[in-house]
């Protein structure tokens, strides 16, 4: 409890920096780098990963790990995952906070996908995508620590885990769909509940 208390009072912090606009140099300045680094040929690759962000697809990945993981506390985890959408939305819909312009934006649709769209999210922090990440993860690491394999495994898939979470928050800036803060934000609050979850898994 007390580590998820400390990401709460972090995720507060960095959002009084937000509020503030304290980092909004830092922000473009860390999208145009970003943008320059990593090469166009990979807008597709990016814009199809990103897409496992997706509350749909996040929630159903969550919901394969529950049915994998049998003997956890399934709905205090998929209670605290949708809570954890209630401060996300909240602070999109009242901290003005605008997203990147829609010049820089790199993401290629390149097929319908239905989503659920919340009337009122006008704004860009915190990322979405970022906190069911950096939830998910948390918790599928403490599971994976449980399992009894053999040391080379678990760190192979601790490894995997660790690869995909920074390509993710890494996608969201590239691909213009957040600026970094809202990505920072996003990974705080995220592990905030991640870790408030352990306390019942």
């Amino acid at each position: 409890m007390r580590v998820g208390l400390f990401f709460i009072f972090l995720f507060s912090l960095f959002t009084s920096f937000v509020y503030f606009n304290v980092l909004t140099k830092l922000d473009y300045d860390l999208t145009v780098f970003i943008q320059n680094f990593i090469p166009a040929s990979l807008d597709i690759p990016f814009s199809v990963f990103s897409i496992i962000g997706n509350f749909e697809i996040a929630g159903m990945l969550l919901l394969l790990i529950l049915f994998i993981f049998k003997k956890l506390n399934q709905i205090v985890v998929l209670f605290l995952f949708a809570l954890l959408h209630i401060p996300e939305l909240f602070l999109k819909a009242n901290l003005n906070h605008p997203g990147p312009p829609i010049e820089i934006l790199r993401t290629i649709k390149l097929f319908p996908i239905p989503q659920i769209s919340i009337a009122g999210e006008y704004f860009s922090y915190p990322s979405g995508h970022s906190a069911r990440t950096i939830f998910i993860s948390i918790i599928l690491l403490v599971l994976v620590s449980r399992l009894k394999l053999p040391k080379s495994s678990k760190y192979l898939i601790y490894g995997l885990i660790l690869i995909f979470d920074f390509v993710m928050l890494v996608s969201r800036v590239y691909l213009a769909e957040h600026w970094a803060t809202d990505v920072v934000g996003g990974s705080l609050l995220g592990a905030a509940f991640g870790f408030i979850t352990l306390l019942f898994i």
